[in-house]
């Protein structure tokens, strides 16, 4: 088992369905008969204020899709006649899910971001490669090392894809720009088998989750510093113990600048789809709707509870909309028609309610390194298992068996209006 930690989201649990599998959707099989169940406190990782955890997912008494589904099946439907493959950003996805960015951070290179890129295409399920990944780690064609360059996570993801599922989005930042990442991509013949199955996809991303307004950021030693020193804004913040703050860029957008990179992106890679990666700004719906008018397949969301490999502690704690405030502004001014979200994804119902809000699929970040860390052969592929079993039960519970059949009645809280 690894040393990966992420405190204050429910890395047990996480850890549990990573070893378990869809056992780990129920009580243990042992206490059947002994212990009663009912109501708990929140558990580790929720937040009694998390606006999206305190909604109640509400199925109904009349169930009028449960009887079209008995009409077609000429038998009662279960939850195991839930359709959960859908449509994401110009791919096909096993799941309602993609894995959401992972960058040049140390907890997502070598091992385990091979691990997690290898599970993540065995399960047909879309993967963004983060940012900084090249300007740090390098390509992988000129002998950089091949656990932690970007060729390597492409390769481990494509050569375990099934056929007609998955794909690939490569997100690009300003420094990334710099080194021509897309570029690269877009005329590698290892990337190509997926552009001529129309899945690669490159990502503009404007912000995120953890930290809105700022880029990437992680710590350095004074060799990589040294290193990296000409491409990174370097700032000794900690001290004299030889560590730095390495620093991106945030990129500085306006609406006609986002709709100008979209339409370039567009005009530059014509065999590429295109997404777009907000944060949680009290502007969301606004700028979802510029990216999505000006050409994007998909355009994410990442809400402020999103995880990073670093960033300052005041952000996580005070800065940027909760997931839940970002599903409201966006379904009040008419999402896009492909919305992606993240932000605290590791179980069903939250992800359940997410799809209910308006978005199209969940994203899982921290979930996912977690689950591939504590098994790097299977776990990320056990918790889907589990994930797709409770998005399963959940959604035929509703009396709907697919995803794009949930709607905004299917929750309800008395602080989140209809």
């Amino acid at each position: 088992m690894s040393d990966l930690s992420a405190p204050g989201f429910p890395e047990e649990e996480v850890r549990h369905r990573a070893r378990a599998g869809t056992a780990a959707a129920f009580p243990p099989p042992g206490s059947y008969g002994q212990v009663l169940l009912g109501a708990e406190p929140p558990a580790e990782g929720r937040t009694a204020g998390d606006a999206l955890d305190a909604l109640r997912i509400v199925p109904p008494v009349f169930v009028p899709q449960r009887l079209a589904r008995l009409i077609d099946l000429g038998r009662e439907p279960d939850y195991r006649d839930v359709e959960l493959t859908t449509a994401i950003g110009g791919f096909t996805s096993a799941l309602p899910v993609y894995v959401s960015a992972t960058g040049s951070t140390r907890a997502a290179g070598g091992d385990i971001g091979l691990a997690l890129s290898r599970q993540a295409g065995a399960l047909g399920l879309p993967m963004v490669i983060g940012e900084n990944v090249v300007p740090v780690n390098g390509y992988g064609r000129l002998g950089e090392a091949a656990d932690r360059a970007l060729l390597g996570r492409l390769r481990a993801y494509a050569e375990e894809l099934p056929d007609g599922l998955g794909g690939v989005a490569v997100q690009q930042s300003t420094e990334d720009a710099d080194a021509e990442v897309w570029n690269l991509v877009y005329s590698d013949p290892a990337a190509l088998p997926l552009l001529e199955s129309g899945r690669l996809a490159f990502e503009l991303k404007v912000g995120q989750g953890a930290k809105p307004g700022l880029g990437g950021m992680t710590v350095l030693d004074a060799a990589d510093a040294e290193r990296l020193g000409d491409r990174y804004g370097i700032d000794p913040v900690f001290g004299d113990d030889g560590r730095v703050l390495r620093a991106s860029t945030p990129g500085t957008f306006t609406a006609e600048i986002l709709r100008q990179q979209v339409r370039l992106m567009r005009n530059n890679f014509p065999r590429a789809r295109i997404w777009v990666k907000l944060h949680p700004g009290r502007d969301v719906a606004e700028a979802a709707r510029v990216a999505a008018e000006a050409g994007a397949d998909a355009v994410t969301v990442d809400g402020a509870e999103g995880g990073t490999g670093w960033a300052p502690g005041v952000f996580p704690a005070q800065v940027g909309l909760p997931l839940a405030e970002c599903l409201r502004r966006l379904a009040a001014a008419g999402p896009p028609p492909c919305l992606l979200v993240s932000g605290r994804m590791w179980e069903g119902g939250r992800a359940v309610k997410s799809l209910a809000l308006g978005a199209r699929a969940v994203g899982l970040g921290r979930a996912a390194l977690l689950a591939a860390a504590e098994d790097p052969e299977d776990g990320l592929i056990r918790f889907a298992d589990c994930l797709a079993l409770e998005l399963r039960l959940l959604i035929s519970a509703l009396g709907k068996y697919t995803p794009a059949a949930l709607e905004r009645a299917d929750v309800w809280s008395p602080d989140f209006p209809q």
